[in-house]
């Protein structure tokens, strides 16, 4: 069993503060005797994140050169599946619709859940924006209230940053680098006319009503064309840390990590051939099963964790 944890580790100063809270007893006894693994030394300024990462290399992803292609992992073609003969340049990509929140100095992204988005009314703006994507060549098909899947010849190859890297932040950093590249430029235009489409629309003027946020743009995500995939080395992927991480709810992340130390790392410490990996904003450590020795056994050691935290 691989147990892959993504945010175990904030990047704010608040959030550091709570790393001091963090009571982690099992994964403190796990650090003092499993072996370490493999790190990942990326950056917080990656369009993948870490875990994303360490995901795309255990399915066996990697570009010709042997090394990962940031922001071009194809987690939303994996979803959609292989592609039929003859359709193989497409790419896919996830689209989600979105609160772009104007301040300012800066247009930040909410989460989607701050949107209430239910059904009906995703579906609406669907049905709204769809001709916009088809007008551009790319087909476009509803998933769920907060996702949809994007196909065009272009998202093969176009970088785009992971919806976990701008969700509550300043969107300027995270959209697609190659500015000069038609592709970046045909999304660019696509996102500038859905905003025009949406804004004062029916849809919004009547979420707006009920104290709603408006659905004023979307995020693309996920893009890369469709790659084979060890599934069976996929890891068991806890995302509990998530939404409080990157809501900064440091309160609930604290009580998510207790109870992460008490289930699913308490029982992973007693298997053979497991592997921890523990994942922040800027890098990922890995950690494998050693039996403990006899001495270990009778004294049990802990090695503190909160410093390991801090350095991914």
């Amino acid at each position: 069993m691989h147990l892959l944890i993504p945010h175990a580790a904030p990047l704010s100063d608040a959030g550091r503060h709570a790393l001091s809270q963090l009571q982690l007893p099992h994964l403190e006894t796990l650090l003092a005797t499993w072996a370490e693994a493999e790190r990942d030394a990326g950056d917080e300024t990656s369009l993948s994140p870490p875990h994303e990462r360490v995901l795309a290399r255990a399915l066996g992803w990697q570009a010709a050169d042997g090394q990962l292609a940031d922001g071009l992992l194809p987690f939303a073609a994996r979803e959609m599946g292989q592609p039929p003969a003859g359709e193989e340049a497409a790419g896919w990509g996830w689209v989600t619709p979105a609160h772009w929140a104007v301040g300012s100095d800066q247009v930040t992204l909410l989460p989607p859940a701050a949107l209430s988005l239910d059904e009906a009314q995703s579906r609406a703006v669907f049905d709204a924006v769809l001709p916009l994507f088809e007008g551009d060549g790319a087909r476009l098909l509803w998933q769920g209230p907060d996702r949809w899947a994007a196909s065009h010849p272009s998202l093969a190859t176009l970088p785009t940053a992971s919806l976990d890297r701008v969700m509550n932040r300043g969107i300027d950093q995270w959209l697609p680098r190659a500015a000069g590249q038609g592709a970046a430029r045909l999304w660019r235009r696509l996102q500038n006319e859905v905003q025009m489409l949406l804004h004062e629309h029916p849809i919004n003027q009547a979420r707006e009503a009920q104290g709603l946020l408006p659905v004023n743009s979307f995020w693309l995500s996920a893009t890369g064309a469709w790659q084979p995939a060890d599934e069976a080395a996929a890891p068991q992927v806890d995302h509990r840390l998530i939404q409080p991480a990157l809501g900064e709810d440091w309160f609930s992340w604290v009580q998510q990590w207790h109870a992460l130390d008490a289930g699913p790392i308490a029982q992973l410490a007693q298997q053979p051939g497991a592997r921890l990996t523990l994942c922040g904003e800027a890098s990922a450590i890995s950690y494998t099963y050693r039996k403990p020795s006899l001495w270990q056994r009778l004294r049990p050691a802990r090695r503190a964790a909160a410093p390991l935290l801090e350095s991914l």
